[in-house]
């Protein structure tokens, strides 16, 4: 593993220049050669496109500021680069996953793997943002996009992961990227809920989040219809797919990868712990550890995070099936600290 660490400070269009500028080189070498990214562009200043710019601009004004702020640093023109940060919300075929174990209890276990393109595995960044106004906050970043799409932690001692859902019921509305942003900017677990309750969604996610002081473990799972929120009381597994009560028969993809990785991960939990778990590559069907190059979903695991929250919080970041932590985080006081 080498997340390559980066700050960023001050308004939101400053932090988005920072992240352009980290993402730059990165975006061209790697994205913007593939048919993903002229699919994604293609679509710029479409109806559906302009639909979402105007709800997210309506709901989320700091985020589109950073988005802005992105393409600026990127050198690109901001119809690609939003039109890039909706791409999960145009398509329900994202070669995007990624698995979270969730613990409930004193204390409480979230750990995800992030699982992302193999040609990413050396150049994402570990981001430590100091936003003016808003929690500062240390977060997985994928270059030429803003955080919140993976996992992160913020000085009020929120913990968030985040899955894909290939959700195929795609309303105009605020980009899942975006929401996943405005996450981080959240200072409590019901301001979090509360959010993404209350703004028109383009897309699906899961996210696992829990907070330092608070004893609930969330899973939230949500469309651009439904909203879900269980409180979890026993150890529960997400991959990329809806999996609650009246979500699972919503319409959606769900891979190979994603039915068999939440399949092996439900048979080796509750027995198992979070690390092993995501650390695992048996089973009869495709592993929660992903290093094969021929990955169905075109997916390999760059990192895995191990968070434990009780009245603080510590994350460890493991390379893929690394027992020893690379990076260690602790948020204690509201002051976050990367050890």
């Amino acid at each position: 593993m080498a997340l390559i660490p980066l700050s960023a400070r001050g308004t939101p269009r400053e932090i988005g220049r920072a992240l352009g500028v980290f993402g730059a080189e990165r975006l061209r070498r790697m994205v913007m050669p593939t048919p993903y990214w002229a699919h994604t562009v293609a679509q710029a200043g479409t109806d559906r496109v302009r639909a979402m710019e105007a709800a997210a601009r309506a709901h989320l004004p700091a985020v589109m500021e950073e988005i802005e702020g992105l393409a600026e640093g990127l050198g690109l023109p901001f119809a690609q680069v939003f039109a890039w940060c909706c791409r999960g919300d145009l398509r329900d075929d994202v070669p995007e996953g990624c698995t979270t174990v969730m613990v409930p209890g004193a204390p409480r276990v979230i750990a995800h793997n992030e699982d992302g393109g193999p040609e990413e595995v050396n150049d994402c960044g570990l981001l430590r943002a100091n936003p003016t106004g808003a929690p500062g906050f240390v977060a997985f970043l994928y270059p030429g996009s803003v955080p919140g799409t993976a996992f992160g932690v913020n000085d009020a001692g929120l913990v968030v992961t985040v899955n894909n859902i290939r959700a195929r019921d795609k309303p105009p509305g605020v980009p899942r990227m975006a929401l996943g942003r405005a996450m981080l900017a959240c200072r409590t677990l019901d301001a979090a809920v509360a959010l993404i309750r209350s703004v028109p969604r383009a897309g699906g996610f899961h996210f696992a989040m829990a907070q330092a002081g608070d004893p609930r473990l969330l899973s939230v799972e949500f469309t651009g219809a439904q909203v879900s929120v269980e409180v979890l009381t026993a150890p529960a597994a997400h991959a990329n797919h809806l999996i609650h009560p009246g979500m699972a028969t919503l319409p959606q993809r769900v891979t190979r990868s994603s039915a068999d990785r939440q399949a092996r991960a439900d048979a080796l939990l509750p027995g198992a712990a979070p690390l092993a778990v995501l650390q695992d590559a048996g089973g009869p069907g495709l592993p929660i550890l992903r290093r094969d190059p021929a990955d169905p979903d075109e997916e390999s695991t760059i990192v895995t995070l191990v968070a434990t929250v009780d009245d603080a919080v510590t994350a460890a970041i493991h390379a893929p099936g690394a027992a020893a932590a690379e990076v260690r985080l602790r948020v204690a006081t509201g002051r976050l600290e990367v050890l």
